[in-house]
């Protein structure tokens, strides 16, 4: 029975830490590949102390994380004191129903229920961005409070009810009573209810998501973003060294506790020694001899210990609050023009392996060129929806934004977007060809600038698939492939596989075509591996996955990071999707010149050619496409890729482009969606 218990352990051991220690393993991997090994380095902790917005988005979920826990503290302590005083029992039952809410409403209904009240606050204040860093201090703090709550409400009913009351006889105010005697008797629940804060704080994702605002990233808010592309190495090195930092504290936290205790046991040793002897002397009639001192020592030490234990963490907390609140008075309070970038992840040369840093270069450009002291607010969104979702709720307020092209007639068509004063922007006519004016998502140009531009090819693996098969998309419901296959885990780009395949309008309003193209990927479904987005990097790179259908730029990461057993390749079906994503800005722009600055920096050949570089998608600017150094550095086979030859971008684009769908049709499209996951 030992022997199985011991397995049983072992193998909960391996489930819970194995994960943890092939991410450690990788974040020594030489390569930037997260599924093949290709050397041990400290590349990516030297990439991840370069990396200024990972940085930044740590610093704030540890600010965020010190000051609402401390908030919470303290009004969870005063708060389960009031409980636990409270003599009506219904009442005190009712306040507990209360408390418990928090934590067992689902996290995303208390984060949209949040939005919404900060919302209608913001607007009853008349404040031009609803959403802020404040917003998110008050929704962590609200979360925080139970666990605060419940860890030290059990302390108030261990205690002697008799303590407090000697302490008033005795003369003791009612509040030196508190802080003198019942403190120290609740201080373990105290301070368990605060770290219990400080994780809960700082791993949470849904609900700083949906209160976040533009000024302030978390570090979970940040990892989510860059799910448009695979998740960097860099961020398990991030991992490894959060998670060796907690191992050491647990590590010294267990070795104090194992001190206390063995201190304990020799006092509790010395203690017992010293009533035999009085004992003994009772008995004889003799006086009791005195203790030794070092059992007198040993019997404080465990006391003064703990008491020393405790004054460091009161002080190491108090140091945190103090640090923090510093750091956020000097965040808030400086004379620094702040610009509000929202982008896609993982979609602007960010400095890292040696790219441009375009961001920290266009603010030394303002502090030389135009005077002016600027900070890149840089933030970021996983989808377009997301984007439409921040902005037409007009909780926050954005300067630039890169959405994709149905999105921008969206936009435009419901007055989000300002118009360009294109006489700020002087490179765009020098840039920007006639294939890229006048597209249908934007015909009078009046809304943005193209930032890129691509294409969807069907992905390969050139050592599984037969050279026969390819061509089309049939390849992604051939039979011989079955289980090999990966689909697209988004219903536009799914139902545009079908499309294209069947030879429909991808964007058709007639219900029998979309019934045509469940058809379609019902047909599909039982040949699938599974349905992806950006988990198809790691399964085509490792040949887990032997066909996919997926953008074109994002093959070409793929390709540097294959294994050596997998050969991808790409190819265009007759038909496929074609993209714009463009830079425009919102109508709720506070810095509407500075970001017509920002676009026309974003369009000067060197960091037009460190942007196409560093995202490997298509460019429309011609300062990229012609340069003669971007197409050696990008190599002979992702040029023929992005650029194909002979190839009408103006018309192939007006023919295979999504458009924004009407709203009948897209909750047709949904409701389909949902048909075929479940079926």
């Amino acid at each position: 029975m030992k022997k199985l218990s011991g397995i049983y352990i072992a193998l909960i051991l391996i489930f819970l830490f194995a994960p943890i220690a092939v991410l450690i393993f990788f974040s020594f991997n030489a390569g930037s590949s997260t599924s093949t090994f290709s050397g041990f380095s400290f590349r990516w902790y030297l990439e991840l102390f370069r990396n200024r917005e990972i940085i930044e988005a740590l610093k704030n979920s540890l600010i965020l994380a010190v000051a609402s826990s401390a908030i919470a503290t303290v009004l969870g302590t005063a708060a389960a004191f009031g409980i636990h005083h409270m003599k009506n029992k219904h009442l005190k039952n009712g306040v507990m129903t209360a408390t418990n809410i928090p934590m067992m409403n689902p996290e995303i209904i208390t984060g949209i229920s949040l939005m919404f009240l900060f919302v209608f606050v913001g607007g009853l204040l008349g404040l031009q961005t609803k959403l802020n860093f404040w917003t998110m201090l008050i929704a962590h703090v609200t979360f925080n409070l139970p666990y605060v709550i419940l860890n030290v409400l059990p302390k108030f009913k261990q205690m002697d009810k008799a303590l407090p009351e000697a302490a008033l006889d005795l003369g003791c105010t009612p509040m030196q009573s508190f802080f003198k005697v019942q403190l120290p008797a609740i201080l373990p629940g105290v301070l368990t209810g605060m770290i219990m804060a400080f994780t809960m704080s700082l791993d949470d994702f849904v609900i700083s998501y949906f209160t976040s605002g533009v000024d302030f990233q978390t570090l979970p808010v940040l990892i989510y973003s860059m799910t448009k592309k695979t998740v960097k190495p860099t961020i398990y090195a991030l991992s490894s060294i959060i998670f060796i930092i907690i191992l050491a504290l647990l590590l010294l936290s267990n070795r104090e506790k194992s001190t206390d205790e063995r201190l304990e046991a020799k006092r509790l040793k010395a203690e017992k020694k010293r009533r035999e002897a009085i004992l003994k002397a009772q008995k004889s009639g003799k006086a009791p001899k005195q203790p030794k001192r070092e059992a007198v020592y040993e019997a404080k030490a465990p006391k003064r210990s703990r008491s020393y234990l405790n004054k460091i963490i009161a002080v190491c907390c108090a140091l945190a609050v103090i640090i923090s609140l510093c750091v956020m008075l000097g965040v808030y309070s400086n004379n620094t023009v702040t610009l509000n970038v929202y982008n896609w992840g993982e979609y602007i040369s960010d400095g890292s392996e040696g790219s441009l840093n375009v961001n920290r270069a266009f603010e030394t450009y303002c502090a030389n060129e135009l005077g002016m002291k600027v900070k890149v607010n840089y933030v970021t969104y996983t989808s377009n929806e997301d984007l439409y979702a921040k902005l037409s709720t007009d909780a926050v307020s954005y300067d630039v934004i890169i959405p994709s092209d149905y999105m921008i007639a969206r936009l435009a068509s419901e007055g989000l977007l300002a118009e360009i004063d294109f006489d700020n922007i002087p490179n765009y006519e020098e840039c920007i060809s006639e294939d890229f004016r006048g597209l249908y998502y934007d015909p009078e140009d009046k809304y943005s600038v193209p930032y890129t531009y691509g294409m969807i090819g069907v992905i390969y693996d050139a050592n599984v698939v037969s050279e026969e098969d390819i061509g089309d998309w049939d390849l992604m419901w051939n039979e011989k492939y079955s289980d090999d296959i990966v689909q697209f885990n988004n219903a536009r780009d799914a139902f545009g596989t079908a499309f294209y395949k069947l030879g429909l309008d991808v964007n058709s309003t007639d219900v029998s075509d979309w019934e045509k193209g469940l058809e379609e990927l019902k047909a599909q479904k039982p040949l699938l591996d599974k349905y992806v987005m950006d988990e198809i990097f790691n399964m085509m790179e490792s040949g887990e996955a032997s066909i996919g259908a997926y953008y074109a730029g994002d093959y070409l990461t793929m390709v540097d990071n294959q294994a050596e057993n997998v050969d991808l390749r790409l190819y265009y079906p007759d038909n496929t999707n074609l993209f714009v994503d463009a830079m425009c800005i919102p109508a709720s722009t506070q810095n509407k010149s500075l970001a017509e600055e920002y676009i026309n920096f974003m369009l000067s050949e060197e960091v037009a050619i460190a942007n196409a570089e560093y995202i490997c998608y298509a460019s429309p600017h011609s300062v990229v496409y012609n340069n003669e150094t971007y197409k050696e550095d990008m190599g002979e086979e992702a040029i023929e890729i992005l650029y194909p030859e002979n190839f009408n971008f103006h018309d192939a684009y007006n023919s295979n482009c999504y458009r924004d769908l009407d709203a009948d049709t897209k909750k047709l499209l949904n409701e389909l969606w949902e048909k075929l996951k479940i079926s």
